[in-house]
């Protein structure tokens, strides 16, 4: 199946939102991601949950998808990238990077990410708290509206995980994963497979595009 990416223009800025839940920035040859959760099936098998081993590998499968058909310069994630301490599921993050030295990695911390930087910064890969790239500030969680006037872009961030409720006339209803625009800050969908989704209200932003298989649409 074709995967098809919805073009946007923010503040003059060329951004694909793909139906990976990720978002290629054009003029930064730059690919930007949040809440990947890597670790957290090893998490969750360590403790006697029945998760599906070959998860973790589909999502950096995913990964390295995005990165051979777009050839980013940088890769942004937006915090949360592992999900816990280490487990063995940093020996396939390890060999993961390992197939693509040449490229930036840029880090901002999230709540679950609590593994030591030297960790990090032993497979080249840069750590910050926020990061001001452009007009775009790169950070993990949401700035509630009061802080967002003083903020020193238009903010970047995940954490949330934000989904679309979507209802049909026989009383149907799915929550998909969406991109959440407001006037300025935009919250990104969960890039992992094993997360969940918090439906948000659409007057919280100024454009919702909601996550297909294969696609992104804009719903407000």
């Amino acid at each position: 199946m074709i995967s098809v990416a919805t073009s946007f223009n923010l503040l003059n800025q060329d951004l694909l939102l793909l139906p990976q839940k990720a978002i290629y920035w054009q003029q930064q040859k730059a690919l930007i991601i949040a809440d990947v959760h890597f670790g957290k099936v090893g998490h969750f098998r360590k403790a006697g949950i029945a998760v599906p081993r070959d998860m973790e590998q589909s999502d950096l499968a995913t990964l390295s998808d995005l990165v051979h058909e777009y050839k980013p310069e940088k890769l942004i994630f937006l915090g949360d990238l592992f999900h816990s301490d280490m487990n063995n599921d940093w020996d396939w993050f390890i060999l993961w990077r390992s197939q693509f030295p040449g490229l930036q990695i840029i880090l901002i911390r999230g709540n679950h990410d609590i593994i030591a930087d030297s960790n990090y910064q032993k497979l080249n890969i840069e750590l910050h708290d926020e990061l001001l790239i452009g007009p775009f500030l790169m950070l993990h969680h949401p700035l509630p509206d009061d802080k967002l006037q003083n903020a020193g872009g238009y903010v970047f961030c995940g954490h949330i995980h934000p989904g679309v409720n979507l209802s049909g006339k026989g009383r149907q209803s799915i929550t998909l994963p969406c991109f959440a625009f407001g006037s300025r800050q935009a919250i990104f969908p969960s890039f992992g497979k094993f997360t969940g989704k918090i439906a948000i209200h659409s007057r919280q932003a100024d454009k919702i595009f909601a996550v297909l298989k294969d696609k992104v649409v804009a719903i407000a």
